[in-house]
């Protein structure tokens, strides 16, 4: 199974009040990130089964994001072992009612999403593994074996898609 980790896009500062802040939307800044991330796993041809994402609305809107530039607005779902609050063993529910999925994203917050990548990958939750907001990050999990196999900071995908649009080099022309 291929698990691609996304932490939500930008949003701006916490509210203090818990019921106010689950309701915070991403930012500009946070729009363009998942635009970004959504254009690079299109670039890389990612196919997904599922995505899953926190019911936050930060999450949301990430996930809803991505989906649509991948042309996947319908694998689009809800799960609440996605929280920011929400357990390893939550997590480890959710892979398994996945489990005969190929390819899933789960989108959410942090500490949580850190720690599952973490988790998941080292076996001892040590953070080895930083995900910051708008990162992706892709993790291959073969029955208990978890590698990671890639992991993009929002900084390196809009590096890639500057420099990919903005490139001088010569065509090649076949004979």
């Amino acid at each position: 199974m291929e698990i691609y980790f996304l932490r939500h896009a930008n949003a701006g500062k916490p509210k203090v009040n818990p019921e106010k802040d689950e309701q915070r939307p991403i930012d500009d800044l946070g729009i363009e990130q998942s635009h970004a991330v959504g254009r690079a796993l299109a670039a890389l041809e990612v196919n997904l089964d599922a995505i899953l994402s926190s019911p936050l609305v930060r999450a949301r809107q990430t996930a809803a994001i991505v989906s649509t530039e991948l042309k996947q607005k319908d694998k689009l779902l809800t799960d609440e072992a996605l929280r920011p609050e929400a357990s390893y063993e939550q997590f480890q529910e959710l892979l398994a009612r996945y489990q005969d999925k190929q390819a899933i994203m789960v989108v959410g917050h942090n500490p949580s999403q850190t720690e599952f990548l973490n988790q998941l990958v080292t076996g001892d939750g040590s953070e080895q593994i930083e995900l910051k907001k708008g990162a992706v990050a892709r993790v291959d999990k073969d029955g208990s074996k978890a590698v990671l196999k890639w992991c993009m900071p929002p900084k390196v995908v809009r590096a890639i898609q500057k420099d990919s649009a903005s490139s001088s080099r010569p065509k090649m022309v076949s004979k």
